[in-house]
């Protein structure tokens, strides 16, 4: 059974009918044309699909377009900020400055991730490796960029690159919070 939606994909409105069966990733890909959040496993289980969702990390291959009517999906092309005059978020910025990828297919879904891990850190979510789960600021080391970042697989194995990149955002951020 087909359904009409409308989902805001990196600020802007899309009108679409659906089979009730298509994930929101499918719909991103095959009918708005957005290449950003990549098909890997669909399963769920290797992060390529990742994106914002109401601001929220999620894996869109798990995620049916029909259940996130009206919602706001942002993915790594969406991630725009002026203040480098690049358009880069500072994210890309990093995973540039520090050679975190190597083929890129992973990237799009290690940024979204990170956007959101970073968002969940400064909200105080615990990790299963946080040294006071209790404290009310998160230390994001680099073991614990790690374990909040397992859900996205990088087959080239640049998580050497990967977590510094994310590290040096995180701790420009906190010398920004205090």
């Amino acid at each position: 059974m087909d359904v009409e939606i409308t989902l805001r994909v990196d600020g802007a409105d899309h009108r679409l009918t659906v089979d009730t069966r298509t994930t929101l990733l499918d719909a991103l890909r095959e009918r708005l044309g957005n290449t950003s959040p990549k098909k890997g496993c669909d399963h769920g289980q290797c992060g390529a699909c990742t994106i914002l969702l109401d601001g929220r990390r999620a894996l869109s291959c798990l995620a049916l377009a029909v259940a996130h009517q009206g919602a706001d999906v942002v993915t790594a092309a969406g991630l725009v900020n002026g203040a480098g005059g690049d358009g880069l978020h500072p994210l890309q910025r990093s995973f540039i400055a520090h050679d975190a990828f190597q083929c890129g297919y992973c990237t799009p879904g290690q940024i979204c991730s990170a956007v959101g891990m970073l968002r969940e850190a400064a909200e105080g979510w615990p990790s299963a490796v946080a040294k006071d789960p209790n404290a009310a600021d998160v230390v994001l080391d680099d073991e614990e960029i790690a374990e909040r970042m397992s859900g996205n697989l990088c087959r080239c194995a640049a998580y050497a690159n990967i977590v510094p990149a994310i590290a040096d955002v995180a701790h420009r951020d906190e010398g920004a919070r205090r």
